[in-house]
């Protein structure tokens, strides 16, 4: 049956394709239909069948860190970006790379079990059987461990889950949790565990998530079958990405080195992924209180949250070694503005075979480069440099991208105008997070790029399906907002390091959504699996290769570079009525809370014999939030202001246009703070942040918001002023931009 779309969504649509068509966002009038005959010269010479090539070629072998793939790969690429026309290196950086020599999982009470934790070789999957060559199922940057305790469950070990768990007064000290994945980022289940006093933890994909509960396993359906397990990293990213040995600085062969001992964001006790068919014999010996509802997963067990009788022993050795990391680094140098970057990336190790992680998207990189590669042959030059990036130990914990970003950090600075960033891509709807200052300009391109299934723009795909499937907020601003709102970027891939450390605008952008599966860090992860069900005809790779595409040569080419400052005060003033909601609410949990302090205990559902305990709060004082609205009311009056006084840039000398357009690329730089965030003194940027119990999840506005969630008042009040300031230095940069153009 056809879908009918609202009236109201149909006249936005008209009206933004009929604006867009009137203008094209840092470009002149007289150059729109000639940026526009670029962008479809460039489009005509992508072609699916050179993204299935690479793929097969680049999966057919592990390629993790110090592997010999790995460097065979970076080799292919290089050599390939060459024969396109581009000056292209290996920029080699090194890094610790721990890598197991001992694995052991049993069950010694109240029964004996022990885990298998291989993933066996499957007659449908051509690559599954090179298990010798392969890394086992294991968590990076563990702590070594032998040891013997009583497990307990505890559902998906977060911040929540665990104040249940207090509330029914279950303590996790000197005990080995057992913990789903899902629902926060796998590092930051170990972490917690530990500061709650665990002495071991043990994560396993529950088929309910990951597994028959979503529909057919592999090989016969996309879903994780039961020996699939999810490798990972555990280094504490939201402390600091990169090498533990080198913080702050790059790993170069020089440089000077900690002692793993020494190194801050590794874990502190052992952990362990295990399949849901080894985790079935473990949850079913535990016994003790019975979980609540809403922890059950799909095993055919009743889930008891112990502690024991279920006793299992966990015994770890890692052999902690340096790996050399190979950043394949790809340069087109600008005609007119050589100083200028425009960075884009995606990174090509894998924790084995990738094809999906990360291949769809790094082979959807290569074809942008290709293409822009043959339009570079028949005489047209970028104005300003491209640089497109291949990074090497993204799975282990943005290793490649941050000890790159590290060591040029200085010219970085100078130089990068914007870092694109890609990561694994499949079949579905557009998806994108980013600084807002690009997001009207991201905007303009989606609409100009076409879904290959709807033969719609993918900007109206998402936003169709965001008005049938979106929250009731996302429903609203579909109807409502011209441009959709771009998300927030917390963590997760490479683009950390250049947006949250040093201050450069950054996109992430992919699509998904309809490539079913669960072969992520498994060894299924393979060209066979993302044939049949990811992406099987590639046209995806090109959707995502005309986006991103688009988005550079448009960022290239521009006149004035298409930053609006509108979109991001707008979403500022968003973030600011949050914070200030967010402490309304722990006002109402704490009245309530204390409430039933002091009415006494209450019992729990699951077991009424065994009442909760609650503790009073202490109350939530005034916090004065004037500096943060006085910011936002002066960015938003300057950013208006220049919406209206860009309009005459093409009344610029070319060097008044050289300095806008340095103010402009620089003004994200404004929003950092020297000190950093607290405990995370890496993390500098003020608006971005990945959530320091939430891994990959954003924080925005993060001192503020982390310190009225963690009921730190002081630090909140201080966070305040510290956001204004960061937001009062933007808004400076906007104010030098509008001096140059009312000269």
């Amino acid at each position: 049956m056809k879908k009918v779309f609202p009236i109201l969504f149909i006249t936005i649509l008209l009206t933004n394709t009929l604006t867009f068509a009137q203008n094209l966002l840092g470009f002149d009038a007289k150059n729109v239909q000639k940026q526009l005959d670029l962008e479809t010269k460039f489009d005509a010479r992508l072609n699916a069948k050179n993204l299935q090539e690479w793929m097969k070629q680049m999966s057919s072998k592990p390629h993790y860190v110090g592997s010999p793939h790995d460097r065979d790969n970076a080799v292919y690429m290089r050599d390939l970006f060459r024969s396109w026309g581009y000056e292209a290196r290996i920029d080699t950086s090194y890094t610790l790379f721990p890598t197991p020599k001992t694995r052991q999982l049993e069950l010694v009470s109240p029964t004996i079990f022990k885990a298998s934790l291989v993933e066996p070789a499957l007659k449908e999957d051509a690559t599954s059987n090179q298990l010798k060559d392969h890394l086992p199922t294991y968590n990076c940057f563990s702590a070594d461990g032998d040891v013997t305790a009583e497990l307990v469950f505890v559902n998906y070990g977060t911040p929540a889950d665990y104040e249940v768990l207090e509330k029914m007064g279950i303590s996790v000290k000197g005990k080995i949790v057992i913990v789903k994945y899902g629902n926060s980022w796998r590092g930051l289940k170990p972490k917690l565990a530990a500061e709650k006093g665990a002495v071991g933890c043990i994560i396993y994909s529950d088929p309910k998530d990951d597994g028959y509960g979503q529909g057919e396993v592999y090989p016969q359906g996309p879903f994780r079958n039961e020996h699939g397990v999810q490798r990972g990293s555990v280094l504490d990213l939201p402390i600091q990405p990169g090498d533990p040995l080198t913080p702050n600085y790059g790993h170069t062969k020089n440089a000077k080195k900690l002692d793993y001992k020494e190194a801050t964001s590794i874990m502190t006790i052992p952990v362990l992924p295990i399949s849901y068919g080894d985790a079935l014999p473990l949850l079913k010996a535990i016994g003790g209180r019975l979980a609540p509802e809403s922890w059950a997963g799909q095993l055919p067990i009743a889930y008891h949250i112990g502690p024991g009788p279920a006793k299992v022993h966990l015994k770890l050795e890692f052999d902690f070694k340096v790996e050399p990391l190979f950043n394949v680094i790809a340069v087109m140098k600008g005609s007119e503005f050589p100083d200028q970057w425009i960075l884009r990336g995606n990174h090509h190790d894998g924790w084995v075979f990738g094809a999906a992680d990360p291949l769809s998207g790094m082979v959807a990189e290569m074809e942008e480069a290709r293409a822009i590669g043959e339009l570079a042959k028949t005489g047209w030059r970028p104005k300003r440099t491209i640089v497109f990036c291949a990074w090497d130990g993204e799975e282990p914990g943005l290793l490649g991208s941050t000890e790159w970003a590290e060591t040029f950090q200085d010219e970085l600075q100078k130089k990068a105008v914007v870092y694109l960033n890609s990561d694994g891509n499949e079949r579905g709807f557009l998806y994108a997070g980013g600084s807002h200052t690009l997001e009207k300009f991201f905007n303009q391109v989606t609409r100009n790029v076409i879904d290959p299934q709807k033969n719609i723009s993918v900007s109206e795909r998402l936003r169709a399906n965001m008005l049938v499937n979106g929250s009731s907020e996302s429903k609203k601003e579909a109807k409502t907002r011209g441009d959709l709102r771009i998300g927030a970027l917390g963590s997760g891939s490479d683009f950390t390091p250049f947006l949250q450390h040093l201050g450069i605008s950054a996109m992430n952008v992919g699509f998904g959504g309809e490539g079913e599966g669960g072969e992520y860090h498994s060894i299924y992860d393979s060209y066979d699996m993302y044939i049949r069900f990811k992406d099987p005809d590639f046209a995806y790779g090109v959707a995502l290769a005309k986006t991103m595409g688009r988005t550079v040569l448009r960022l290239s080419e521009a006149e004035v570079l298409p930053f609006d400052f509108q979109s991001f005060a707008n979403t500022m003033q968003k973030y600011g009525s949050e914070v200030e909601e967010l402490l309304e609410s722990q006002k109402a949990k704490t009245e309530e809370n204390n409430q039933l302090v002091k009415d006494g205990t209450y019992a729990a559902a699951t077991d009424p014999k065994k009442p909760y305990t609650i503790q009073m709060l202490d109350e939530v004082p005034y916090i004065n939030f004037a500096p943060l609205k006085n910011s936002l009311l002066r960015l938003e009056k300057s950013a208006n202001a220049y919406t209206l006084a860009v309009k005459n840039s093409d009344k610029l000398s070319a060097a008044e246009l050289k300095k806008l357009n340095e103010i402009l690329y620089k003004a994200e730089r404004s929003l950092l703070s020297t000190d950093g965030l607290p405990m995370r003194p890496w993390y500098k940027h003020q608006i971005y942040a990945p959530g320091y119990y939430t891994g990959y999840g954003v924080k925005t506005m993060p001192l503020v918001r982390e310190s009225i969630e963690q009921r730190k008042w002081k630090d909140a009040e201080e966070g305040v002023k510290i956001t204004a300031k960061a937001l009062d230095n933007f808004t400076n940069q906007i104010d030098l931009a509008l001096e140059v153009l009312k000269k």
